[in-house]
Formats: structure tokens, C-alpha cells, sequence
């Protein structure tokens, strides 16, 4: 389902790729029986991973857990700051560290069914933000 209501908090796509800052929020869900691995691996996280999100123009990096509807989900948000998005990832991808961080990661997520093909994290559409240090663009 596509929506077209936009106003001073919610811009146009368009005017999204102009802004310096784009943010990003996604969801997967949490394998109850991997939540306490899970935990640990974020109580944690490996220094050289932790680089690489830099490196990737990635800051504000958060990831929240909500018991839903007898789940557990995961939604994530970070902004991004870097020119290259899919040029960042892909190097992020294929970061050997971050490959082996990722393998203790996914085992415990299950994606959701009704993603975009080729996501794992299911990526959500950003219908608000307010930032009033932030001046209109």
C-alpha cells in the first residue's frame, strides 16, 4: 500500500534523498530460545564490528526488543551520513569480521514473511520525524 500525505514531518521521497542524514528503522523477529544469546553477543559487541558501522557512515545505531503478540521483535534504527549507500553495505558485507559477527547474529533472528526479496531485516517506512534543532530543508 503506497501513501501520498506529506507535510513538514513526513517529505517526499524526493526530498529525503536530498537530506545530509537519512535514517532507517527495520524489523525481524527474535528466536525466544536465542534471546539471552542475543543479549550477550549486543552486551558485548565486538570492537572491529563496531568500526565498521563507523567506517560505513553509520552512527546512532540502536537496536530495541518488544514481546509482541506472544513474539519478540527486534527493530533497529541508525542514520546514515555517507554518500554510497549500497556501496557501504556491500563493503560492510563483506568486512571478514562483520561476516563472522553475522553469523552468530542470524541464527537468532527469523525474518519476517511479508519482506522485500532481498532484505533480512525487514525495512520500514519512516512516517515521522521531528528534530527541532533541525532547520527545514
Amino acid at each position: 500500500m503506497t501513501h501520498s500525505l506529506y507535510g513538514p514531518t513526513n517529505l517526499p521521497l524526493d526530498q529525503k534523498e536530498q537530506a545530509k542524514i537519512k535514517r532507517y528503522g527495520s524489523v525481524i523477529e527474535l528466536s525466544p530460545e536465542k534471546e539471552s544469546y542475543y543479549r550477550q553477543l549486543h552486551a558485548a559487541v565486538w570492537p572491529s564490528v563496531l568500526k565498521q558501522i563507523e567506517l560505513s557512515h553509520i552512527s546512532n545505531y540502536s537496536i530495541y526488543l518488544a514481546p509482541l503478540s506472544g513474539k519478540l521483535y527486534l527493530f533497529s534504527y541508525f542514520e546514515y551520513s555517507g554518500e554510497d549507500f549500497a556501496g557501504d553495505m556491500k563493503k560492510m558485507a563483506n568486512d571478514p569480521e562483520t561476516i563472522l559477527w553475522w553469523k552468530e547474529c542470524i541464527p537468532c533472528q527469523i525474518p519476517l514473511s511479508n519482506r522485500a526479496q532481498g532484505e533480512h531485516w525487514m525495512n520500514l517506512e519512516e512516517l515521522f520525524h521531528f528534530n527541532p534543532q533541525q532547520k527545514s530543508l
